[in-house]
């Protein structure tokens, strides 16, 4: 048997620091909340949390002593356990995305962590928390190559720092963000709003000490007085805010890179903590558009792929969007340039008017139950005994208006082997796919579609979980056109 490796070092530090920072709140509340309490709950406390935390880090240490893998010509083999010893095969073909996360911590120490993800069970997986970035990319490229031309185990002490330079070559950058993108994404994502929080952080604080309560009647009568101090003052405040979301955004989203190659596409993100993320075109079951109703304004969209693997590592990473900040043409030509297998229609059916009556008339539950907790509380605003009857009618009004605009955007087509739908009032989601990517359809409809000729279709993808989209009020014809074009998959399957 090949030698086998263990993990690097620092991975001791880096899971012992991340029991630190899960530790934070545990430590802020015996230490600092009950600094001088002498109660014998928090006495004991503290003792059961040394101990909690002597036993993390003793196992952090046996796991990286006992945990070790070898890489050979075709798969990762893993072993691990300490009385009993496991051994897992994971084969390169079944990798389908590459996650890669350099934290502050990584680049402290001139490494970075990166996850190899499959689309079968969720511990199908590799992950190495702290490696060197040079094995990191040597170890990324030859598995883009499926071992070809090594025939050997991969010793990563013996890598060069050339491994990333032949990947990098391959690759079509397609996007990244100018200036302009940068401002219209603070908008967008109201992250301005972030000096709010902070304004009334720092105030209470100052309160606290001042007692500013008490002068609060005096300052606000004086600057009432002084109207251009108002203005000064909110103007102020207005451009600090946007800097600060430019200076937020900036940070998430300043060194955005979309690119591919034959093979994968590559998201690249992140200026203090960078995260790369590529994934198998064929891996891609479906494609979504997204427009909220801000984004509708500024001409944004938000692009989603649906993968068969199975996407890691946290909301922060976002690792299955592209940029959520896309402007809306540049969204479907970079579609189509990353997915040449995909087509994007311009023009999609409407739905037929009875649809609009069949949604103005479905009973809102929403709207009835929050009618009757409005009822039930009466607030009174403004000495206006109606409020609660008012703020029932302008829900009610929303809500329509809401069905209406959902009615105008919704649309279908089915094309070739291609689907596209679009739905949503407020915010609007676009869904395509093909027909071989879809691996089940539904048709339903209910009485009162049955009586006006009206059916609801569902299409089913792999992933995790497994993607449902519905599209409710088309015609039966469609329904029945849309059931015949999925029948041609068994063609297409027995040619794969």
């Amino acid at each position: 048997m090949k030698e086998l490796n263990r993990y690097h070092p620092l991975t001791i530090v880096f899971d012992m620091w991340k029991t630190a920072k899960n530790s934070f709140f545990a430590i802020f509340y015996l230490y600092i909340l009950n600094f001088s309490s002498d109660s014998t709950f928090i006495y004991y406390a503290r003792i059961v949390f040394w101990i909690f935390i002597g036993i993390t880090f003793i196992t952090i240490f046996i796991k990286w002593y006992t945990n070790k893998y070898t890489v050979n010509e075709t798969s990762f083999n893993l072993f691990h356990g300490i009385f009993k010893k496991t051994k897992q095969t994971i084969p390169f073909s079944k990798i389908q995305n590459v996650n890669r996360h350099t934290s502050l911590f990584h680049r402290l120490f001139n490494v970075t962590s990166i996850h190899f993800e499959t689309g079968t069970a969720e511990d199908s997986s590799v992950k190495f928390s702290v490696i060197k970035r040079t094995a990191a990319d040597q170890l990324e490229e030859y598995i883009a190559e499926k071992g070809e031309g090594t025939g050997s185990t991969i010793s990563f002490e013996e890598l060069d720092s050339n491994g990333r330079s032949d990947l990098d070559s391959r690759k079509t950058v397609h996007f990244q963000p100018g200036r302009k993108d940068i401002v219209k994404a603070s908008f967008t994502s109201l992250s301005f709003l972030v000096l709010i929080p902070i304004l009334g952080s720092i105030y209470s604080k100052i309160n606290q000490v001042l007692d500013l309560e008490k002068r609060a009647e005096g300052y606000l009568s004086y600057l009432l007085d002084a109207w251009w101090m108002i203005v000064v003052l909110v103007l102020v405040f207005g451009c600090l805010s946007l800097l600060i979301g430019m200076a937020w955004t900036f940070l998430k989203y300043g060194k955005y890179e979309i690119s591919s190659d034959g093979e994968r596409i590559y998201i690249k993100k992140g200026v203090m903590e960078t995260t790369e993320f590529s994934i198998l075109k064929s891996r891609v079951q479906a494609v979504e558009v997204t427009q909220s109703f801000m984004k509708r304004l500024l001409g944004l969209a938000e692009v989603k792929l649906t993968s068969s693997g199975s996407f890691s590592g946290g909301e922060e990473l976002e690792v299955n969007t592209l940029y959520p900040f896309l402007p809306l043409n540049r969204a479907y030509d970079l579609i189509t340039e990353l997915l040449p297998t995909y087509e994007v229609a311009s023009h999609l059916y409407s739905l037929p008017k009875k649809s609009l009556g069949i949604r103005l008339l479905k009973p809102s539950w929403f709207w009835v139950m929050a009618t009757g907790a409005l009822f039930y509380f009466h607030p009174v605003f403004f000495q206006m005994e109606m409020t609660w009857l008012i703020l029932s009618i302008l829900l009610l009004t929303l809500i329509v208006f809401g069905r209406i605009l959902d009615y105008y955007h919704t649309g279908y087509l089915v094309k070739g082997r291609f689907i596209q739908f679009r739905k949503g009032g407020f915010t609007t989601t676009t869904f395509l796919s093909r027909r071989d990517k879809i691996i089940e359809v539904g048709v339903s409809s209910n009485l009162i579609q049955q009586f006006l000729g009206l059916a609801t279709v569902t299409t089913v993808n792999r992933a995790k979980p497994v993607y449902h989209n519905t599209l409710t009020d088309v015609p039966v014809n469609f329904s029945t056109l849309f059931y015949s074009w999925y029948m041609e998959r068994e063609k297409e399957v027995e040619h794969e």
